[in-house]
């Protein structure tokens, strides 16, 4: 006796309507974000979509970029999609960053290199991390900083990339602390130098007012 559910025909076979938007929204989301491993990628977004999270997508396509040094496999792109997914709740947890990081087809080792630098133990300050994302991107202070305004700013692309200068100070600061060879004081004489221009623009701070003097 057969099995209540054997199929016998095609018309059994019930396709939800919502479907074909679905494959839509993906194959678009696919080209975007152009992962590297799709497979693995496919999963984080299925996965991502059925709880309702922040997807791992970028907002559009990009071209790699390397450092000074080596191709690290971040980007602009995939550093401001980890920002949507872990910065709504300041911490993250070190598996909750590596399940997104894989998700995003991401080598682990980069990973774990910038973890080590920022010795961070199971609960991870989001900005902290994101500040040594923008490090991986940038080579230097001031091109990580740049990277950050501009992954961060809610202008549009091309513009002056604003951000709220609290931010900018955090970012530049646990930067310039993890070097070790720039006092305080130097750190202090910077942040006040670009006082008197945050204070113009209602405390945000733009790529022009410390970048092109700076690099």
């Amino acid at each position: 006796m057969p099995l209540p559910d054997t199929m016998y025909c095609a018309q059994q076979i019930s396709i939800p309507p919502e479907l074909p938007d679905i494959l839509k929204n993906f194959t678009k989301a696919a080209i975007r974000t152009q992962p590297k491993d799709l497979l693995q990628w496919s999963e984080a977004y299925f996965s991502a979509l059925s709880k309702g999270e922040c997807l791992p997508v970028k907002d559009r396509l990009e071209m790699n970029v390397a450092t000074q040094k080596t191709d690290t496999g971040l980007t602009p792109g995939l550093l401001k999609t980890l920002h949507k997914q872990l910065s709504p709740r300041q911490t993250c947890s070190k598996e909750e960053l590596q399940k997104k990081w894989k998700g995003l087809c991401l080598p682990m080792d980069q990973l774990e290199t910038l973890l080590s630098l920022g010795n961070f133990g199971s609960d991870i300050d989001w900005m902290e991390f994101f500040a040594l994302g923008c490090s991986a991107l940038g080579g230097t202070l001031m091109s990580s900083l740049k990277f950050a305004c501009e992954i961060l700013t809610e202008d549009e692309e091309g513009g002056a990339a604003r951000i709220p200068f609290s931010i900018f100070v955090k970012l530049y600061t646990y930067l310039a602390h993890l070097d070790g060879d720039m006092p305080q004081d130097h750190i202090d004489l910077f942040l006040r130098s670009l006082q008197a221009q945050v204070n113009k623009q209602n405390g945000m701070i733009q790529v022009s007012n410390f970048y092109i003097s700076r690099k």
